[in-house]
């Protein structure tokens, strides 16, 4: 008995103690014990929920700890994937913005969205180099558009796909500026202001071209830029042949072949021209031509291969007569590598191209002649910096 009495005091010390020390929760406020009940006490009268109100009882904030708890685990799981199939953005990225948001996820999209085009703003500056190449063509024309990214990972992204033949098209309605080649160059500048409707499950209602790239910028979480775009339009008479290159899909690649064919009797058999026409544009891609005739090949071009010719012939020490027919012989050499009309024929090579539309003139009866090409590929002029450090940004080629 005496020892019980003598722990009473302490244990009405101990009980008292207790009963004034506010006991913190995860929620940011304090249950304070008071003869067996407690009431929330808010300190310094500051609202955890963020609405700065003084009473403990706010029915914002009190519905606001109902709603956060009652999202259950599975709940939550579900949330994060929809928001997800809708944006195609990180699962950081989604799991944030839905606590940020409540678990609301219309306001999480938002919200994304936001933080989407600041990040794509930021990651403006690095070049892209990888991508692909997106051909639209219809009965009078043919357009094809450089859409870039940084990685390859994202070229194959279904979004990204779906964004660059979005862009063909458009490029198909732009009028460009005509280049020596007789293709037209069609300048991002040119429509990138042009709104478009889209009728994608994560891309979907009328935006602005522009405005189409950040937010796949933001979904892909790399830089997407709108590098440059082409036009071809078909002859009078005759055909235009396109050829894509590595395609994933119908419509996109990475190297492209467009070519014309021009028959002067309009009668002429379009069955043949058309067989013909797509070879030549699958060997555009191949061969690489860089000029149509002889004729084509510039001053500067020839006098500059001619010189490298010479200093390369002299320094066997033959004479210089012999050193004369050398450079005329690698000349020739040159123009079969560089020009269209002189170069073998990929799907056969005992005749040059020159022949081919020569035997195609006599098959259909009236001539034939190549009215203009050209190849595009992803990433010319473009290179990775040479650098110890790997992360070096992507620098555009002078």
């Amino acid at each position: 008995m005496a020892f019980v009495r003598g722990l009473k005091r302490p244990i009405e010390i101990f009980c008292k103690r207790r009963m004034n020390t506010p006991v913190h929760s995860g929620l940011g406020y304090s249950a304070m014990a008071c003869k067996g009940a407690y009431f929330p006490d808010f300190r310094e009268n500051k609202c955890p929920f963020g609405c700065n109100c003084a009473n403990a009882f706010c029915s914002h904030c009190i519905s606001a700890r109902r709603y956060s708890t009652e999202v259950s685990p599975s709940e939550q799981m579900n949330l994060i994937k929809q928001l997800r199939e809708r944006t195609s953005a990180p699962i950081k990225e989604v799991k944030s913005a839905l606590v940020d948001s409540n678990w609301d996820i219309e306001s999480a999209q938002k919200e994304l969205r936001k933080r989407g085009i600041v990040l794509a703003s930021k990651k403006a500056s690095r070049t892209a180099a990888e991508g692909l190449l997106a051909l639209a063509q219809n009965d009078r024309k043919a357009a094809v558009i450089e859409l870039n990214c940084e990685t390859d990972f994202v070229a194959r992204n279904e979004i990204f796909q779906y964004l660059a033949l979005s862009l063909a098209k458009v490029a198909l309605l732009v009028d460009g500026t005509r280049q020596p080649s007789g293709a037209l160059h069609v300048g991002p500048e040119l429509f990138e202001e042009l709104k478009i409707n889209f009728h994608h499950p994560k891309l979907s209602g009328e935006r602005t071209v522009q405005n189409a790239i950040t937010e796949v910028a933001a979904m892909m979480g790399e830089n997407v830029k709108l590098r440059r775009g082409f036009a071809m339009s078909a002859p009078s008479y005759g055909i235009l042949s396109t050829y894509l290159h590595t395609s994933p899909q119908p419509g996109v690649g990475r190297i492209a072949g467009l070519l014309s064919l021009e028959v002067e009797d309009q009668n002429a058999s379009v069955d043949a021209l058309q067989h013909v026409g797509s070879e030549l544009a699958m060997h555009v891609v191949a061969a690489k031509p860089l000029f149509l005739t002889k004729d084509d090949v510039s001053t500067e071009a020839m006098e500059s291969e001619r010189e490298i010719l010479k200093s390369q012939a002299e320094s066997t020490g033959k004479p210089q007569m012999a050193v004369e027919k050398m450079v005329e012989g690698r000349l020739r050499k040159y123009f079969e590598e560089v020009v269209l009309m002189e170069q073998k024929f990929i799907v056969n090579d005992t005749l040059n191209v020159k022949t081919l539309l020569n035997n195609l003139s006599k098959e259909v009866g009236s001539p034939v002649k190549v009215g203009s090409f050209l190849r595009v590929e992803v990433g010319e002029g473009l290179q990775r910096l040479e650098s110890s450090n790997a992360g070096e940004p992507l620098a555009q080629a002078a």
